[in-house]
Order: C-alpha cells, then structure tokens, then sequence
C-alpha cells in the first residue's frame, strides 16, 4: 500500500497510451474527471510521479548500499514538475536522502534540492510568445505520437513553453521544441492557421474525415497552403457554419 501511487500512476498510463478510454469517452481528460474525479493536471502529475519513479529505479547507482525509494506521489511532486532529465532526476533524490540523513525525504526536502540544482543550471529560455514551433517527443510520453506537430507559443516560462496546437494545449520543457524561424507575416498566418484548425476542432459533431485534415495540416510546417488545401479547409468550415474572418 505504501506504493499504491505507483500502481496508479501505471494503470492511469495505460489507459492513457493504449486509448483503452475510447470505449466510452472521447478524450482522456473526460475519463479521468468522470471515472475518478481527477482534473487533467492531478492525472498528468500521478504519471509524471510514476515516470519518475522508474527513472529512480534506472539511473540511482545502488551498487554496494540500498538507497530508500519514494512511497507517495507528494515525495516526488516537484521533482516532476522540475522537467529534469532522468539521470538529474536520481542525483536529485540521492542528495535528498543524504540530507533527510539516509531515510526517506519530504517533498520540502525534494523541492530544495530541486531549487538548488535549477538555479545552478539555469538556461535562458530562448523562445517568445507567438513563434511557431514544432513538438520533438524525444523521451516525453505525454507527446507520443505528436511527433512533427507545429503550434503557437502562448506561454512562457523559465524551463518550458506552452504550445498551443490544433487539438490542445501542451505544456513542454525547452527541448522538446523546435523553432521554423519564420518571418513574422509568415508567424501571423500560422497562428490564424493554428485559430481554425483549433475551431473545427472544437465541433463535437465532426466527421472523422475532418480529423484526417485537421493531422495532415497539423503536421505540415509550412506558412502556406496549397490551392487545395484552401477550398478544402473552406469548404469543411462552411459545412459546418464557421464563419472565418482573417484577423490583423
């Protein structure tokens, strides 16, 4: 029971991977608030603690000497909101359990190794709000299968972005991106781009075939449609009464 976090945080994660939620909900966020109460970010933060506890198990050097392990998700809480790399995630509990004097650490105790060792590594984030740039999954589980996507950064923050893309938001260590370098005409067309795919998005009635547009274009990072795309784009907003004016 000690661990109960754990077996959670792995079962929440393979109904979120293996889309076992389908069956009776349309995203995983609905599941997870009607199954079990969870909002999107308490159920984000039960893996996160999960992914985090097996990186313990990976990279902490248990040779010669046993090391004590996480029993709560609160012991790992900052670790996972720190969007460390896996081998700096094990250095950080090691120096915790050193300082809480070889047992078990607090989530204080945690959070000021964390504080300690992002101040000493600190590294400017070097993207602003409204360039356009495309997701790298890398070793992220919450970005598996988005690879290639491109969306709008709405948010800065001191180690990670927030991108917007066509069917959500995604909230992603520095990274995990990747910047066109675009002109800034080109930019604004990508964000009015990234408004009406995020619109269709929105219609709860949709055809799935619109899915298929709303991918294809979400992977295609360029700042221009073709011909086609245009009058396909149009005409699947007409179909569904979304009036499109072009923003300036």
């Amino acid at each position: 029971m000690e661990r109960a976090f754990l077996s959670a945080g792995q079962a929440l994660m393979e109904l979120r991977d293996r889309r076992l939620y389908r069956s009776t909900h349309q995203t995983f966020e609905e599941y997870c608030r009607d199954r079990f109460n969870y909002s999107r970010d308490a159920a984000y933060l039960k893996i996160s603690a999960t992914v985090v506890y097996e990186n313990l198990q990976k990279f902490l050097p248990t040779i010669g000497r046993q090391i004590p392990m996480p029993t709560n998700e609160r012991q790992l809480r900052f670790l996972a909101k720190a969007e460390l790399e896996p081998a700096v995630q094990a250095d950080v509990w090691q120096q915790a359990v050193e300082q809480a004097g070889n047992k078990i650490p607090s989530g204080r105790i945690v959070k000021d190794v964390v504080d300690r060792i992002r101040e000493r590594t600190k590294v400017p984030n070097p993207y602003h709000i409204g360039e356009i740039c495309v997701l790298l999954p890398k070793d992220n589980p919450d970005l598996r299968g988005k690879a290639g996507y491109w969306g709008v950064v709405s948010h800065v923050g001191e180690y990670s972005c927030t991108l917007q893309i066509w069917d959500g938001d995604y909230t992603v260590k520095i990274e995990h991106l990747k910047s066109l370098e675009l002109f800034d005409e080109d930019c604004r067309f990508m964000q009015q781009l990234c408004l009406r795919l995020r619109q269709l998005h929105q219609v709860a009635t949709r055809d799935e075939a619109v899915d298929w547009l709303l991918q294809g274009l979400g992977k295609q990072a360029k700042p221009y449609l073709s011909s086609l795309q245009a009058k396909l784009l149009a005409t699947v907003e007409r179909e569904y009464k979304i009036e499109w004016r072009q923003q300036k």
